[in-house]
């Protein structure tokens, strides 16, 4: 049966307006008035797809949770054994992208990457809930799970390792800093002139640019 997918709506009827030429000097800046403004609309504004590639050099992406912008950085977290983890080491570049279709916006950035201090990364591994400390500590990401008992055995494991040592987090676990050299902002319109912003780094400043939809 053939199944089109023409005619579902993409975005809500009224979108918010976006004046590019009239943004800040930064893209930090406006990526902030944008996730602040999205965090009253829509859940979990600060996920992000988080692209990699493998040592083939094939794309790979996932969704991830913002954890900070730092500076010029954008933070997210995972094991250093995890596959992107594994792939960011072999191919320090990355790129992040957010989309927000209740707002009709999206913000993409790529460039170099890089594990923060040590302590960064522990202090960012001990302000997780406890299940997401008890997950980490199960391992074994993306492995075949042969049979789902093991990972309830492996998960109480974990459960009790975490409680008797709250403090203490893996040497894997590692906060990843991007440092975007571009960060594009676009802004949905009905009309399909959709707006588009691009900050490029040059040495120490930003280039603001408007690119055609």
């Amino acid at each position: 049966m053939k199944r089109t997918l023409r005619g579902w709506p993409s975005f809500p009827e009224e979108l918010p307006e976006f004046e590019p030429e009239t943004a800040p000097g930064t893209p930090r800046e406006l990526f902030l008035e944008w996730l602040d403004e999205a965090g009253e609309h829509v859940l979990a504004p600060h996920a992000v797809t988080l692209s990699t590639v493998d040592a083939d050099g094939v794309p790979d992406a996932r969704v991830v949770i913002l954890k900070d912008v730092e500076g010029d950085t954008w933070a997210v977290a995972t094991s250093s054994e995890s596959p992107k983890g594994v792939q960011l080491a072999k191919n320090p570049h990355a790129a992040l992208t957010f989309f927000w279709p209740g707002r009709g916006r999206q913000i993409r950035l790529r460039g170099p990457v890089a594990p923060a201090e040590p302590d960064v990364s522990e202090a960012d591994f001990t302000a997780r809930p406890p299940a997401s400390r008890v997950e980490a500590f199960i391992g074994r990401q993306s492995q075949v799970l042969e049979d789902p008992a093991d990972l309830e055995r492996a998960a109480e494991e974990a459960r009790q390792w975490v409680e008797r040592n709250p403090g203490v987090a893996p040497e894997t676990w590692t906060r990843y800093l991007v440092t975007p050299s571009e960060v594009e902002f676009w802004q949905a319109s009905h009309d399909r002139r959709h707006k588009r912003l691009r900050y490029r780094r040059a040495n120490d400043t930003w280039l603001k640019e408007r690119l055609w939809p």
